[in-house]
C-alpha cells in the first residue's frame, strides 16, 4: 500500500515541520544530524552519523559539535559549557573596550 502524501506549508524562515510519524519511521530524533540534498528538483533529508570529511561550513561544524557533545560524559559537557561561557564573557568585554 502506497503511503499517503503529507502536505506542509513552508514558514517565512524556510522551515518545514517533519511530522513525528515520519521522524519516527526514519529514526530521526532531536539533535540528530540531517543531511539535506537536492537532485532534479527533489529535496532529500537523510539522517547521518557524521558530517562529510572536509565540510567546514558553520552548519556542519555545529552539527558535528552537537553530536559529539551528546555522547560525552556529563563532567566533560560541563567543562565545555564553562569554557564557552568564559569565551562569551571575554568577547563581551572586548566589545565594551
Amino acid at each position: 500500500m502506497k503511503a499517503k502524501p503529507i502536505y506542509k506549508i513552508l514558514d517565512d524562515k524556510g522551515r518545514i515541520l517533519i511530522p513525528k510519524a515520519l521522524r519516527t519511521s526514519a529514526e530521526i530524533e532531536h539533535g540528530d544530524i540531517v543531511r539535506l540534498g537536492i537532485n532534479k528538483g527533489v529535496i532529500t533529508a537523510r539522517k547521518v552519523d557524521l558530517i562529510e570529511l572536509g565540510d567546514q561550513s558553520p552548519e556542519a561544524v555545529e552539527a558535528f559539535v552537537r553530536a559529539a557533545i551528546r555522547d560525552m560524559p556529563e563532567e566533560t559537557q560541563i567543562g565545555i559549557a564553562a569554557k564557552l561561557l568564559e569565551l562569551v564573557e571575554q568577547r563581551k568585554e572586548q566589545r565594551h573596550e
